[in-house]
């Protein structure tokens, strides 16, 4: 007899969050995702494998907190639990030196990056600590600017940066309710987003490059077999990446 498991992927209507969330549904996960474009996560649905687990889509603003609390309500009721939460949603500020940036730029990627992501961490948390059997994994989408910025990154290598800090804590506290938390770096996979490194990018002295990609079926994969582990195991860093991208070295 198979064993349930229900997935949430933020972010899920498009790039990585589409792609992890089709290949945990194919592995047989019920999988929710979310995300501001209906249409898009209606396209992610509609990619469903015959076989695996349910695929719902519900549109949602992840910074909003009563709408993200929502979410978290309709998953106990309809599914009774959740087991992987997916913290993937995230956006960029325009690529301009950090003097050039208004404060609302500045506020907005850090609601979207870091501040929904501890509101959703936070929801599944409380869930996953009364829920029985206890226990669950949250996967946080980091990035290679966790570590290493690019030129003109300010506000998202900072909540990136954040994330980290964020993941550590998420792991410290939920110990005692088997809460495992992971964070995947990803560096390059092909995705609409990256589709302008192929192009040509700016570098750390100034030149434009273009930077190898990797499939993102890779992502998918990576983040399946993190959410497949036993709640005593657990990736808790993971740095995926095209291999010949500029980062050892960057700068």
């Amino acid at each position: 007899m198979r064993v349930e498991k229900i997935a949430l992927v933020t972010g899920g209507g498009t790039g990585i969050g589409r792609a992890a969330a089709l290949a945990l549904q194919g592995a047989g996960y019920h999988v929710v995702i979310c995300g501001r474009r209906e249409q898009e996560l209606v396209a992610t649905a509609d990619e469903a494998q015959p076989g695996g687990g349910q695929m719902v889509a519900i549109p949602l603003d992840v910074t909003d907190e009563d709408a993200v609390h929502k979410i978290f309500q309709h998953i106990e009721l309809r599914f009774g639990r959740l087991d992987v939460l997916f913290n993937n949603a995230g956006a960029a500020a325009r690529g301009v030196p950090i003097d050039e940036l208004s404060v609302d730029e500045w506020r907005e990627i850090v609601d979207v990056n870091l501040t929904a992501s501890f509101m959703c961490a936070r929801e599944a948390m409380r869930l996953m600590k009364v829920q029985r059997p206890k226990g669950g994994r949250i996967i946080n989408n980091g990035s290679i600017s966790a570590t290493t910025p690019r030129p003109f990154s300010a506000p998202y290598t900072a909540t990136k940066h954040a994330i980290t800090g964020l993941t550590k804590s998420i792991s410290l506290d939920g110990r005692a309710d088997d809460i495992a938390c992971s964070q995947i770096d990803i560096g390059n996979a092909e995705t609409d987003l990256t589709r302008p490194m192929a192009r040509g990018v700016l570098q750390a002295n100034g030149a434009r490059a273009a930077e190898p990609r990797m499939d993102v079926k890779h992502v998918a994969d990576a983040i399946v077999y993190m959410a497949g582990l036993p709640l005593d195991a657990n990736v808790q860093f993971m740095t995926l990446m095209a291999t010949k991208m500029p980062y050892i070295g960057r700068g």
